[in-house]
């Protein structure tokens, strides 16, 4: 009689571990299996689905986070494939699946390391799950009917343990040379060594947290700035009543991290002007909302923030000067940039220590710029003085720092309106005050800014650069982007004398609605002698760019908006530099010292 041999411990634990993964492989979608049409979110915030491409032979869909060392291996890797497939109709996609991943982190790794094809955020797990992605960086192949045609590892050099001198195996470019050629892939499936997709875990069970006494003040401190009554917000957040009929809304903005607007990314440089929730914050409001949104006490709401009564943010003006003609505006449709002189000549050197733009319609103007032009002589660029844009503040300097307007000088307007489905009019005026202290700085900028680029049709991430240096040790005020809706991102850097190179500010997705400032607090930014100031941008020429106005053209610089720009502006002070200045506040002019007595013998 033969004996029965009993199984290891070991052999069950395998056999059992093989089950598990293959109930798993059961779960997922088959291969030859059609997804319906994923829909993600894009760097811009918006909800964007594979319709939003053109025609596609077939679709790249890797599974990323910013965490897994498997995906920061392979997206170079990945980078360098795209740009061999992408004129043979093939587009790839980076599907951010991290549940911790920030949009704007998600779009600076894509800056970081220099991936051009889009990356896309991953709501609830929901693109994963249909595709059946279990790891980073796992990848799909889709053919045009949107039908799983490959799903696996990229190629076999890299493995969480170690790598390999070169890759013997290219699972995905094979997969995508049977695709194109026509034929059945030869091997549909490979098994993937990364890190496991942990789906988005809602918020746990708690304590709900009552308006009176968390979200009130919450919503004091980062919403009420622009969201109060005579401002360009849509409506305004200063009642119970008001945050509670625009919950549905503010669930959504808070839980993308898309409202407090703040467009820099955490990974490099500290502004005292920073906008936006901690991630502590950010989960109060949204169990507030999702427990029901109970008030509380109303004895423990904070007193009511009281805001200007005037029209001026920075208080009466001691200069204003407004447009002689209104603008009329049209309906509907694209308005080109509209200019304005303002009817004031400056007859001497003027010291401002504040600066508004303001307008009598609010809701049309887009941004606008200022700077000064000395009679007879072309506009200049570098005369750049201030702008008004959505949710950014107007010019307010610290004490003993002023902006000098030249004598002989006048002030224009490059105006960028919008329209609102029927005919519009507006006229605007610009406020400034002058300084009640003694100045003993003036403020400048350099403005790193390139002209000559040409950004070609459909080009998904177009580098222009620039870069300038500095002749003086100076101590650094802000930064400031400018570009138009090709825009994509833009990278602020000092290189120092030492060799050194900081990065000042990232901003990974710009965008052109919010062109927000980035200030640091006084005297804690400086910058030696020999310092060079460099700029690098890229832009979206793509039909992907839900804001591009024509994607088949060839781009360069111009005013209007289906032209594009490329300036970066660094604000500071000269650190050689003690004026001494006392300004008369009613004019900005200089005053004279008092004449010092000679002793008489």
């Amino acid at each position: 009689m033969r004996r029965r041999r009993l199984m290891r411990p070991a052999m069950i634990l395998a056999l059992f571990v093989a089950q598990s993964a293959s109930g798993a492989n059961d779960d997922r979608s088959p291969i030859g299996q059609r997804v319906a049409n994923l829909e993600f979110k894009d760097t811009r915030f918006l909800t964007r689905s594979l319709d939003d491409f053109a025609a596609k032979k077939a679709f790249v869909i890797v599974a990323t986070n910013t965490t897994c060392p498997l995906v920061q291996h392979y997206l170079p890797v990945l980078a360098q494939l795209e740009k061999q497939y992408r004129d043979r109709g093939v587009q790839f996609l980076a599907l951010n699946v991290g549940p911790d991943d920030t949009i704007v982190a998600m779009a600076t790794q894509a800056v970081e390391t220099n991936t051009e094809f889009p990356f896309v955020k991953d709501i609830d797990s929901i693109c994963a799950k249909s595709l059946g992605l279990q790891r980073t960086p796992e990848t799909v192949v889709l053919d045009s009917d949107y039908r799983i045609r490959y799903r696996g590892r990229i190629d076999d050099q890299f493995r969480l343990t170690g790598e390999r001198p070169r890759a013997d195996r290219h699972d995905l470019r094979d997969a995508l040379d049977d695709l194109l050629a026509g034929r059945a892939v030869a091997r549909e499936a490979t098994t993937v060594d990364g890190c496991l997709i942990t789906a988005a875990v809602p918020l746990g069970q708690g304590l709900v947290p009552t308006y009176s006494r968390a979200i009130a003040p919450l919503v004091q401190r980062h919403c009420q700035d622009c969201h109060h009554p005579g401002t360009e917000a849509p409506f305004p957040l200063i009642s119970y009543r008001d945050v509670v009929s625009q919950s549905a809304m503010i669930a959504e903005v808070v839980a993308d991290r898309r409202m407090p607007p703040w467009f820099a990314s955490d990974k490099h440089g500290t502004f005292a002007n920073r906008r936006g929730l901690s991630e502590r914050e950010r989960e109060t409001f949204l169990r507030w909302i999702q427990g029901g949104m109970p008030r509380g006490d109303t004895a423990q709401e904070p007193k009511p923030r009281k805001f200007p009564t005037g029209r001026w943010r920075i208080g009466e003006p001691d200069l204003t000067t407004t447009m002689l003609l209104a603008h009329e505006l049209p309906a509907s449709g694209s308005v080109d940039y509209r200019y304005a002189i303002l009817p004031y000549l400056f007859t001497h050197d003027t010291w401002v220590q504040s600066v508004e733009i303001i307008s009598d319609n609010s809701r049309v103007v887009h941004h606008a710029n200022l700077a000064y032009n000395k009679v007879g002589e072309r506009a200049r660029q570098e005369n750049f003085i201030t702008g008004r844009v959505p949710g950014g503040d107007p010019m307010v300097l610290d004490d003993g720092t002023a902006y000098l307007i030249p004598k002989g000088s006048v002030l224009g307007l490059q105006i960028h309106y919008t329209t609102t489905g029927k005919p519009e009019r507006a006229r605007l005026s610009v406020g400034l005050k002058f300084p009640r202290v003694e100045v003993r700085n003036q403020l400048r900028h350099q403005q790193v800014s390139a002209t000559r680029f040409q950004i070609p049709p459909q080009a998904p991430a177009h580098p222009v650069s620039a870069r300038r240096g500095l002749e003086f040790d100076a101590t650094g005020v802000g930064l400031f982007a400018h570009m138009h809706a090709r825009g994509k991102d833009m990278t602020f850097l000092a290189r120092h004398p030492n060799g050194l190179t900081d990065t000042l500010l990232l901003i990974p997705n710009y965008n052109f609605d919010w062109q927000q400032s980035y200030r640091w607090a006084p005297g804690t930014k400086t910058f030696p002698k020999g310092t060079r100031f460099e700029v690098l941008a890229h832009f979206d020429n793509s039909a992907f760019n839900p804001y591009n106005p024509d994607s088949s053209q060839t781009v360069g610089n111009g005013d209007q908006t289906f032209n594009e720009m490329m300036y970066g502006f660094y604000f500071y002070t000269r650190n050689d530099e003690d004026l001494h200045l006392s300004i008369d506040p009613k004019t900005g002019a200089v005053l004279p010292h008092d004449p010092v007595e000679t002793p008489r013998p």
